[in-house]
């Protein structure tokens, strides 16, 4: 084995190293933090809100760890401690943005179907006092 193939799989294990804590750290505390917002789209609902969680973290793991997984290989052989640097600081830098996305796509159908489950349960915006002459 040479030496840039041990800076190879050396970049391999650091790049793997903070890729998945960094997936699940994310979906911790989107699991946690969403909560509050599915209990409301649920109107009150605490078990259906808390069985929708679960599932879109574990939607969330299997999409972001996929992700990593195939996004590990690199084109050329790292040399030297520089190398092994600049792959995984390219590979995390693509990694935290794709959980950015992910996150936020997460808040915004959250709102969205928050707002939804105001919609459905709020009244005519004024009551009306009668009708219009003609």
């Amino acid at each position: 084995m040479s030496l840039e193939t041990n800076n190879t799989v050396i970049a391999y294990g650091v790049y793997l190293a903070i890729a998945i804590p960094l997936t699940v750290w994310v979906a911790r505390t989107l699991h946690k933090n969403g909560r509050i917002f599915l209990v409301d789209c649920f109107h009150g609902n605490e078990n259906l809100a808390d069985s929708v969680n679960h599932l879109l973290v574990v939607g969330f793991y299997l999409m972001n760890i996929g992700f990593v997984s195939l996004y590990m290989k690199l084109e050329l052989d790292v040399e030297n401690t520089k190398g092994i640097f600049e792959a995984c600081s390219g590979k995390l830098g693509v990694v935290m943005l794709i959980l950015g996305v992910m996150h936020f796509f997460n808040l915004y159908v959250l709102t969205r179907m928050r707002k939804r489950a105001t919609w459905d349960t709020m009244g005519p915006p004024v009551q009306p006092a009668g009708t219009l002459a003609r």
